[in-house]
């Protein structure tokens, strides 16, 4: 029995996504344009016609490597537009779903994040990246108007700055290097939405306080509505979102 018309089939043990695993892996060693179909041909260990069973070219593989990562991005920001949850909350979820994508697609993520526009694939990457840009602004707007981030944040710095800690992830993080207990979102949102600093009341004298200072005044202390556990102040509000689902 004749395969069909239009299938593409290539040698035993190299199937598309074999083919494009190597692709990205070269990509991201060589670059895009420093990376020919010979090179490749010569990582699989195979004749470069083999490769035209699966794809047309070279520039095929980067749209579907492109596509993979975009997908994922794609699929979490759908979720967080349908969330019935302040802007803030949905601005966490953005944040943390993307680190998972990126955990789950490194490679892809990493091609995604260094190309420069210089065919008509990567332009096309960049706008929907530009897109996603725009759609982390316009949640950051809207959390400065809920009150939950500070007046002076410029949405756009803000969002570019947020995404930058994400994305230098894809510089250091190696899946099987890790040696923290948290998960990596966790390690993320932690520390962009609740920062670095420990805050600790000040200590005051009953002297002091009978001069008219007191934990909540202006002198230090706690803020009002906090909760202190072992001399760290936490905020009435847990940090990490809640899951809307019920």
């Amino acid at each position: 029995m004749s395969e069909p018309e239009g299938r593409r089939r290539g040698r035993p043990g190299h199937d598309l996504a074999s083919v494009l695993a190597v692709a990205v892996e070269l990509f991201n060693e060589r670059g895009y344009d420093g990376t020919s179909m010979r090179d490749l041909a010569a990582r699989l260990g195979i004749a470069k016609s083999a490769i035209y069973h699966h794809v047309t070219g070279k520039e095929e593989l980067l749209s579907l490597a492109l596509d993979r990562a975009l997908d994922g991005l794609a699929t979490v920001t759908s979720r967080v537009r349908a969330l019935p949850v302040p802007a803030l909350d949905r601005l966490e979820y953005l944040v943390r779903g993307s680190v998972e994508v990126l955990e789950a697609q490194l490679p892809y993520v990493t091609l995604l994040l260094r190309v420069r526009g210089n065919t008509d694939v990567e332009r096309a990457a960049l706008d929907k990246r530009r897109a996603f840009d725009r759609f982390v602004a316009d949640l950051v707007a809207e959390a400065v108007r809920d009150g939950d981030i500070r007046p002076d944040a410029d949405a756009m710095i803000t969002a570019r700055l947020l995404f930058g800690l994400v994305n230098s992830v894809v510089e250091w993080y190696r899946p099987d290097r890790r040696g923290q207990a948290a998960p990596l979102a966790d390690a993320v949102c932690a520390m962009a939405f609740d920062g670095l600093r420990t805050r600790r009341p000040e200590t005051l004298s009953s002297g002091s306080r009978s001069a008219g200072r007191d934990d909540d005044g202006p002198a230090g202390g706690d803020p009002p509505g906090a909760a202190r556990d072992g001399g760290r102040v936490h905020g009435v509000r847990d940090r990490r979102p809640r899951d809307p689902r019920p």
